[in-house]
């Protein structure tokens, strides 16, 4: 019988397990060897996500690059991955420092390279490692291109033969910066004077939007931009419970100035959200409407909009009041990545938990644009960035939003009955209609309640978007309540 341990399956974003316990040195090599065979293999080029790939994303070569973030041992299993795929006779090159994952994707596309594979387990807790694994246009698997590699694990890892010495170095912190340069209007970003805070949470983006800053005199403060492996005990996800210290450094600066804005990136650097100058959480769903608000009225975009299930209202709102084509997916960028590729035309593709992608750029998410982007709003801004979010109500109606994760090993069984007998009233509030593309979102006349099980966690995620918080907490204490009584 196969030890559980040894199991490796990619979910929403790639592969996730627990270090020392699954994910392990063993496992890493024989999933480096199924990726090697994988990309040798005829059946790469047959797969459907393959079939209408543009030029630009055609590899001139075969190699492949690796990342890793600042988990505990990941430059180490990074090493060891590419010392297997150097064993199979992969050119392969390895970053010379902590990397975010926009790094990586974009690398592959800008070396023209036949793969990337980032060492992360992104905005999960400490005790994870994981791998995310980006074909040559720089996205995230198809879950076509995961099953492939998944079915080619082999029994027994392999032990690398080559030396560390063997693999070469690259520094990708360069290359990202000055594409990201291509995408921002230096006017915009300092048109006013802004404090930009910094929280990289111990992550891998730290130091990557401060350089930026630094080129255009913007004053910025950075904080938790060291190496700590624990996270400072906390999951590196900006949410607000994880953004205390975010909130204390701009309570310290308020009274000197009003023009702040800080941006939070998770863990490998490829999520946002912000705050404004106050201290207040501007989650998710405001930051992505803010920064599509921004991209069409003041910098003159457009292009399709790609929201995921979860994803605000408010994007459809916006789509229709701005005449733009709005699609919407499953959860996981995955989706997203796929519709950027055949569509060609998207200006912004998005997702609840803070994955915003930008039109120009990677076919991907990328924090440390969007922190750029996002203080171009505040300098731009008539006033403040709580005074911003009012204005942008003022327009698309207030959106309150807030997510529940519940640790609940029968996540899947919870949404499946749900599935099969949907309520037709809920926390005291008729359903007017039932929506099942990923998980079960039941919608009311004044807002949404979804139910899904995640897809990289033994967690059962609620997500609710209200015209109140009030509305909010009331429908997800109803729902937390449901859960637990079905737990079993």
């Amino acid at each position: 019988m196969t030890d559980k341990r040894d199991e490796i399956r990619f979910g929403t974003d790639g592969w996730r397990g627990i270090i020392a316990d699954d994910f392990t040195f063993a496992n890493v090599a024989r999933l480096a060897q199924a990726t090697a065979e994988f990309l040798a293999s005829p059946q790469r080029a047959k797969l459907s996500i393959y079939a209408d790939w543009k030029t630009e994303y055609r590899p001139a070569t075969e190699g492949v690059i690796i990342g890793y973030d600042t988990r505990f041992l990941s430059q180490e299993f990074a090493d060891y991955f590419a010392r297997v795929f150097h064993d199979n006779g992969i050119p392969v090159a390895l970053s010379d420092s902590p990397a975010p994952t926009p790094a990586i994707s974009y690398d592959v596309i800008n070396r023209r390279q036949a793969a990337g594979v980032m060492i992360t387990a992104s905005h999960n807790p400490p005790i994870y490692n994981g791998v995310k694994f980006k074909p040559e246009y720089g996205g995230s698997a198809p879950k076509e291109v995961t099953d492939a590699i998944e079915t080619r694990l082999p029994a027994v890892a392999p032990i690398p033969k080559s030396l560390p010495e063997n693999i070469t170095k690259i520094d990708l912190k360069g290359p990202l910066l000055a594409k990201i340069k291509t995408l921002i209007d230096p006017a915009r970003l300092t048109a006013a004077p802004v404090l930009v805070v910094i929280d990289s949470m111990y992550g891998s983006a730290q130091g990557y939007v401060k350089s930026l800053l630094d080129d255009y005199d913007v004053l910025s403060l950075p904080i938790r931009a060291k190496r700590d492996p624990l996270f400072g005990g906390i999951d590196p996800e900006p949410l607000d419970r994880n953004l205390v210290a975010l909130r204390a450094v701009i309570a310290s600066r308020y009274q000197k100035t009003k023009r702040i804005i800080g941006v939070a990136t998770d863990g490998d650097g490829d999520r946002i959200s912000a705050m404004d100058e106050r201290g207040s959480f501007i989650d998710m769903q405001r930051t992505f409407a803010l920064i599509l608000r921004y991209l069409v009225e003041k910098r003159g975009w457009r292009g399709a909009v790609v929201k995921s299930f979860a994803l605000t209202d408010m994007a459809t709102k916006m789509c229709a009041q701005y005449g733009l084509p709005l699609i919407e997916v499953p959860i996981g960028f995955k989706y997203a990545c796929e519709q950027i590729l055949k569509r060609g035309d998207v200006l912004i593709a998005a997702e609840e938990s803070g994955s915003i992608g930008v039109k120009g750029h990677i076919p991907d998410r990328d924090g440390v644009l969007c922190s750029l982007l996002l203080t171009e709003i505040a300098a731009t801004a008539r006033g403040t960035m709580s005074e911003e979010i009012e204005n942008m109500f003022a327009e698309v109606g207030p959106h309150f939003y807030r997510r529940c994760d519940l640790h609940i090993k029968t996540r899947q069984e919870i949404v499946a009955k749900l599935l099969e007998q949907p309520p037709e009233t809920f926390a005291g509030r008729p359903v007017k209609a039932i929506e099942t593309l990923d998980g079960l979102k039941l919608r009311f006349a004044d807002g949404w309640l979804l139910l899904r099980a995640s897809g990289t966690e033994p967690i059962l995620r609620l997500y609710c978007e209200m015209p109140t918080l009030d509305d909010v907490e009331e429908v997800l204490s109803m729902a937390e309540r449901f859960a637990r009584a079905e737990e079993r």
